[in-house]
């Protein structure tokens, strides 16, 4: 399986949230606390609230593929421990986005500072480097249209290069099946819970 290199993600991180960051107000930003119950490989729960990770789409639970060791793996699975892991190494602070104040779920991008080693001081969005490790994919819209377009570009280069789930054949495209739901019942856009 290949990997995107860090200082890869990190560079591309800058431009990706830079626009974003630029256009947002002033609002608070807060750790991912460590009570934190991760639900998928986008969103993890605290005090009754959801948060989600602006713009990222993780994998589907119950759907699968196929390693190298041909095994047959629960791709969700693989996107949330993907979350769970950089979310332990980078230490990323977030900020909301936006939010459903119904469903009580809260949209959130989230940065990290690099500290040490090459690339130090370098902010590394955590979305970015979801989806450029081949671990996430760019949310969509219901007409197809990528939620944070700068997403789209990282899915892009980790397709590409067969970064993380990107390298297995039978990856299951959660925005395909998404999509193809959304076909079949548009009222089910309500309850996905865009962006």
């Amino acid at each position: 399986m290949r990997r995107t290199p860090l200082h890869a993600v990190a560079a591309f991180s800058v431009m990706a949230i830079g626009p974003a960051l630029a256009q947002a107000p002033d609002r608070s930003w807060f750790p991912v606390p460590s009570s934190a119950v991760f639900q998928t490989g986008d969103s993890w729960s605290e005090a009754g609230a959801t948060y989600r990770l602006y713009g990222v789409q993780s994998c589907l639970r119950g759907t699968t593929f196929t390693n190298a060791h041909g095994l047959k793996r629960d791709c969700g699975e693989a996107s949330l421990a993907m979350l769970v892991a950089l979310i332990r190494d980078l230490k990323p602070h977030c900020y909301q986005a936006a939010a459903l104040p119904q469903t009580r779920t809260v949209f959130v991008f989230c940065v990290a500072t690099r500290a040490e080693g090459a690339g130090r001081g370098s902010r590394i969005d955590l979305g970015t480097a979801l989806i450029a490790t081949g671990f996430a994919f760019a949310a969509l819209k219901p007409d197809g249209k990528p939620v944070h377009a700068p997403y789209l570009v990282a899915q892009h280069l980790a397709r590409d290069n067969r970064a993380g789930l990107w390298a297995f054949s039978d990856l299951p495209d959660p925005n395909a099946i998404i999509q193809r739901v959304l076909r079949q019942d548009p009222s089910s856009v309500a309850a996905r819970g865009a962006p």
